[in-house]
């Protein structure tokens, strides 16, 4: 029983891993409501997860707020972007659903292609703020061109980002462990597939700070990932 309670058990482990996801979550939802900060939120919240993937982690709280305010001019540009481009869409499906007019269906077909090509992308946007030093165009362009050369890791990830929507949907039940882990726990188990994809853009030794702190520029000159 001893064993099974010490702090370095498999059991006490999983349940500080829990423990660590709730108070992401909590702090992803605070940091949501102003809305124009969850960019800076979201960004954050994939540098803490992606250091606990790999064994890295230090301070959690701490390591969310340094990158929130290290990040947070350029992630908040990158989020009033896609919130735009979330409010084009939602115009559009607007007009499509309740104006009355008929579309052609190749226009219907389009719009809703284009919109699926940008999911794809927005799952790679966060985590590489994070992790990378770019430019908003750079960080874009990167989550476009990722979301194609891993196409079956990346309709993983939406899978795991859409799975507690659909939970929530199907089950009043599950809407408190949707409040609980309904951001964190989908992120951190994207964080386990990208962790991997990055691993290959990264420079075989980097040296980490003592908050085990990273950046890394990807320039345009970048061959695997620009072109």
């Amino acid at each position: 029983m001893g064993k099974f309670l010490d702090m370095d058990s498999p059991f006490m482990r999983f349940l500080n891993r829990v423990g660590d996801l709730m108070i992401m979550n909590f702090l992803m939802i605070l940091c949501c409501i102003p809305v124009i900060t969850a960019g800076a939120a979201f960004t954050a919240m994939h540098y803490v997860l992606l250091k606990i993937v790999r064994g890295e982690e230090g301070y959690l709280i701490k390591g969310f707020f340094k990158s929130f305010k290290e990040n947070f001019k350029q992630a908040t540009i990158i989020w009033l972007l896609m919130l735009l481009v979330i409010l084009v869409y939602a115009g559009d499906s607007f007009i499509f659903n309740y104006s009355g007019l008929t579309f052609p269906k190749a226009l219907v077909i389009a719009v809703v292609a284009v919109a699926v090509l940008l999911v794809l992308a927005a799952v790679y946007v966060f985590p590489l703020q994070a992790r990378f030093e770019n430019t908003v165009k750079n960080t874009l362009k990167n989550a476009m061109i990722l979301a194609f050369a891993n196409l079956p890791k990346t309709l993983l990830m939406v899978v795991c980002y859409a799975l507690p929507l659909v939970i929530a949907y199907f089950s009043n039940y599950a809407l408190l462990f949707v409040f609980l882990f309904g951001i964190s726990a989908p992120a951190y188990a994207a964080a386990w597939i990208y962790s991997g994809i990055f691993k290959k853009l990264e420079p075989e030794t980097e040296k980490v700070a003592d908050d085990m702190d990273f950046s890394l520029r990807i320039d345009e000159g970048n061959q695997e990932i620009d072109e």
